[in-house]
């Protein structure tokens, strides 16, 4: 349970803050002994924070769906491709990554420099557009990359596209549903092919709730700090973080 708490508690976190969760998970493998999640509790933690995007934005999808609006799907379709092309070409070297403590740590140090930078950019006013879909999800893609933030790179891309920042966290996080829910199917097919019986026997039926409530709730306190944050000018000092979190996983490498 404490190693569930603290997997749940980096998920909701990393994975809406521009910190990169891949690069928490390996930090956490490394410094406090933990052990990486199963493939079932894994895609459990990915399922509570995809219900805190949906509750956070209930009353966008809500429009979305009664208004049918096609514009919005089809610009999320289109912010999809970049990832899903990338994810199938190079599949076995992005997996090969994880297991290169050097490698996440120097993506975290780009993340942070990328992210300071947007110091230099100026705030946008514009709506979300098929063009800034389209370099949100180029970003997105990059972002596969373990120790690249999908939400840093994801939201620099729309403040580079001089989208309005509040627009940019909306679509941002709207966006890696599709991925969220495709990536987690994958891997529920792969594990009842394979070990999750094993896997279901060692873990309680409580526990994998317990991890999925915590890391929606942590979650969701991430995505309500996080678009405060986008609208003040701190932003940038999350790139601070990144670079002092890779620098440690350099040196831990």
């Amino acid at each position: 349970m404490i190693e569930i708490t603290i997997l749940a508690v980096l998920q909701g976190i990393a994975e809406f803050l521009p910190i990169s969760s891949s690069g928490h998970l390996v930090l956490a493998q490394n410094l406090l002994k933990v052990n990486a999640p199963g493939m079932q509790l894994d895609i459990f933690l990915h399922l509570g924070t995809l219900i805190s995007i949906c509750v956070f934005y209930f009353s966008v999808i809500k429009r979305i769906v009664l208004d049918f609006d096609w514009r919005y799907v089809a610009k999320i379709i289109v912010s999809a491709i970049p990832a899903i092309v990338v994810a199938l070409l190079f599949k076995d070297r992005l997996e090969q990554a994880f297991d290169s403590t050097e490698a996440v740590g120097v993506a975290l140090v780009f993340t942070g420099v990328v992210l300071i930078l947007t110091r230099t950019m100026h705030a946008g006013c514009r709506d979300n557009s098929f063009k800034s879909a389209l370099v949100m999800g180029l970003a997105q893609a990059l972002a596969l990359i373990p120790g690249v933030s999908r939400s840093g790179m994801t939201l620099v891309g729309a403040k580079a596209a001089k989208v309005e920042a509040v627009k940019s966290a909306e679509f941002s996080f709207l966006m890696s549903a599709p991925l969220i829910v495709g990536a987690s199917l994958l891997e529920l097919i792969k594990a009842f092919s394979s070990s999750i019986g094993a896997e279901a026997s060692n873990m309680s039926h409580l526990a994998l709730i317990y991890g999925t409530l915590l890391s929606g709730v942590v979650g969701y306190a991430s995505l309500k700090i996080l678009v405060k944050t986008l609208v003040s000018k701190y932003f940038w000092l999350f790139g601070v973080y990144c670079i002092v979190v890779g620098v440690v996983c350099v040196a831990v490498g």
